[in-house]
């Protein structure tokens, strides 16, 4: 018989989390502390009551140019309060946002613009030559709206609606557009996939509004916390914490990239108490030549989108006295599913933690996935709770996969120990992690088979020490051209977004595959691991 795991109950019961808009979170918060500081960004300020009033103009203003509920806004720009108040105005009148790298080459850009069928497209002043380029050679019978950044339409794009002139013209005033319900999708984010181009993941108001109480709850956050938010607002990590910073009323100070002195900085002069990074940033903050001494305001350093390697966490923590941990999730979940407990003498740092309040988790057998595990033993974790995904979108076969019976099959191996904490040990999934982020294998697969001297192509991420993974291709010529690694290098890079770059080519004589023609990249890992053995 199974050994069920009770010790979570302990620590996280169950919580009643209403079924409101996901602008309602942020609504409450202005009630509470309208002059508040909500958002800082360089030397702007806005309070509660004003980023209230630009939601209600930003979302008057969509409806007066036609944007109705279920159509598709594409956010192209990095960390700004333009993408906060939109994205939340988006959801209070019914449309679905949808995230975008702004990264992203001409045709990632294409191909979200294509899939998500956007009607409309706010895009940052500094990347309108990107989407010029696409709309010079692509129609998107969809695209109807394309709003900029800024007070002026941009050179090129006449009909383009300035985000200022927008708020400008339009009422501060709430109005119900529409009736929303807990169902209605509120957000697409695009998830790579290990099937190749990424998947729009479908998360509604309920799945969104539930993730931001059941974060700030297990976070103990409250009105008095300082956010530092460098963690790009396209990936799922950062749709979390700009959220849930305005739903518990607290104070988020924006960076449109990470810069580890910069961050430095402003940890001391906004107080900030949350700093939130992945790996590759807490490993540079352990081996920073710097004094840590202007973080000393910080709570806790919070890490999450790959696995935290146990030893720069715990050099980390020794360097600054402050509690650092971990927590995991996933698109798909919206993204929390666990994270670490209040208590700091409870915190073990080589663990995810415990599955958030309202979340049940189970190991199942890697082979079958029917089969629950005993503690202690290794198999995919699988996780039910009100921030798991509706679905993805366009692809009923493979979330029929991924969901089963209302429980999310994580495709990541782990186990959970007898005082009810659990391990991440690997991932059953090909996804490559770089830098916290997923690349798909199958992606830059088939983008290597565009160069005219590939036949055949596999790729794997590498171990590495800053990055977690690196993307390497192994490549097989055709018969007679004389390619060389660099040549391909560059040809895949000038199509990628940085965190998808092809980093080594190896030439091979053929890619080891299965009968039925799959690739075996466990080979190709072993083969890694012994070159590496060899030079050691």
């Amino acid at each position: 018989m199974t050994e069920k795991m009770v010790a979570p109950e302990l620590f996280r019961p169950p919580l009643d989390f209403p079924d409101v808009p996901y602008d309602h979170l942020v609504r409450i918060a202005a009630e509470h502390a309208p002059d508040r500081p909500a958002i800082i960004y360089h030397n702007l300020i806005l309070t509660y009551r004003e980023v209230v009033s630009m939601i209600n103009c930003i979302a008057n203003g969509l409806h007066e140019l036609g944007i109705r509920k279920g159509e598709c806004i594409c956010l192209f720009t990095t960390n700004r309060p333009e993408y906060t108040l939109t994205f939340i105005a988006a959801g209070s009148i019914g449309a679905v946002v949808s995230p975008m790298n702004p990264a992203y080459k001409e045709r990632e850009v294409t191909y979200q613009l294509e899939n998500s069928e956007a009607s409309t497209i706010l895009i940052q002043r500094e990347l309108v030559p990107i989407l010029k380029l696409v709309l010079s050679q692509k129609s998107f019978p969809h695209l109807k709206h394309i709003l900029v950044t800024g007070d002026h339409p941009p050179e090129g794009l006449p009909d383009a609606i300035p985000l200022a002139t927008l708020i400008r013209r339009s009422s501060p005033k709430y109005q119900k557009h529409v009736e929303i319900s807990g169902d209605d999708l509120l957000a697409l984010p695009y998830s790579s996939g290990t099937t190749g181009l990424p998947k729009g993941t479908m998360l509604t108001h309920h799945n969104l509004t539930s993730n931001n109480l059941q974060f700030t709850t297990a976070l103990r956050t409250d009105p008095n916390d300082v956010a530092l938010l460098f963690l790009p607002f396209y990936h799922i990590y950062g749709v979390m914490l700009t959220g849930s910073f305005l739903a518990c009323g607290g104070t988020q100070v924006l960076m449109e990239r990470f810069d580890l002195l910069q961050s430095l900085e402003l940890c001391e002069k906004h107080k900030v108490t949350y700093y939130f990074a992945v790996p590759p940033i807490i490993l540079a903050l352990a081996n920073a030549p710097v004094d840590l001494g202007k973080l000393k305001s910080l709570k806790y350093i919070f890490s999450g989108a790959a696995p935290l390697p146990l030893d720069p966490a715990r050099r980390l923590q020794e360097k600054t006295g402050i509690q650092v941990v971990q927590g995991y999730g996933m698109t798909e979940a919206s993204p929390l599913t666990h994270s670490q407990p209040g208590d700091p003498s409870l915190v073990r740092l080589d663990s995810v933690g415990m599955p958030t309040h309202n979340t049940e988790q189970k190991v199942m057998d890697i082979e079958t996935g029917e089969r629950e595990l005993p503690l202690g033993e290794d198999g995919e974790i699988i996780i039910r709770g009100p921030q798991i995904m509706a679905g993805y979108w366009k692809a009923p076969e493979e979330t029929a996969r991924t969901l089963r019976d209302g429980w999310l099959y994580t495709g990541d191996i782990g186990h959970i120990d007898a005082d009810g904490y659990t391990y991440i040990v690997d991932r059953k999934k090909e996804m490559i992690k770089y830098k916290g982020f997923g690349v798909a294998p199958a992606e830059i697969e088939s983008l290597l088979m565009e160069h005219p001297a590939v036949l055949d192509s596999a790729v794997i991420g590498v171990p590495d020490d800053e990055a977690g993974e690196l993307i390497k291709g192994f490549v097989v010529l055709r018969k007679g051209q004389n390619a060389t690694p660099n040549e391909i290098i560059t040809f895949a890079n000038g199509k990628l977004a940085g965190y998808k770059r092809v980093h080594i080519i190896e030439f091979i004589d053929a890619i080891p595959k299965t009968a039925s023609g799959k690739i075996l990249r466990r080979d190709l890992k072993e083969r890694e691991k012994a070159r590496t053995a060899q030079q050691k």
